[in-house]
């Protein structure tokens, strides 16, 4: 059973807030902070927070949402075994499990709406990596 740990930054706070009241009653999802969107905080803190969690076990995922999604993907990107990747439409989301196996999807809230967020979020947890060619490409990185 695949465990979701979702964090944001407080720009990512209201999109993050959602994604818990859509997924929470179907999904084994923890939130890993922050508690309220009023004090500002870094975001590298909640990425390296998440990926701590979620290179514990394989079948970990993580969601990190901030105002653009491009700085929590550079923070959760230093981490080995992580491949988080910035995600926009359904097609970049559903390519970066197909090709990539990434394991963390990172949104911006600024640039992406709620009902998009959602549709990222399920074709991520639904498509599996297609191993093949791609296996060797991830293993370089």
């Amino acid at each position: 059973m695949k465990h979701i740990y979702i964090a944001s930054d407080h720009a990512g706070y209201n999109l993050k807030v959602d994604i818990l009241k859509k997924f929470s009653k179907k999904l084994n999802i923890s939130d890993l902070g922050p508690n309220n969107s009023n004090k500002s905080v870094n975001y590298p803190d909640y990425a390296h927070k998440l990926c701590k969690k979620v290179i514990k076990k394989n079948s970990n995922i993580g969601i990190l949402v901030c105002g653009s999604g491009i700085g929590m993907s550079m923070a959760a990107n230093r981490h080995k075994k992580i491949r988080a990747a910035l995600c926009y439409s359904v097609k970049n989301t559903k390519l970066s499990r197909l090709h990539n196996n990434a394991n963390v999807i990172t949104l911006g809230s600024r640039l992406t709406n709620k009902k998009l967020a959602f549709k990222c979020i399920e074709t991520f947890l639904i498509t599996n990596f297609e191993g093949g060619r791609h296996k060797k490409r991830v293993q370089q990185i």
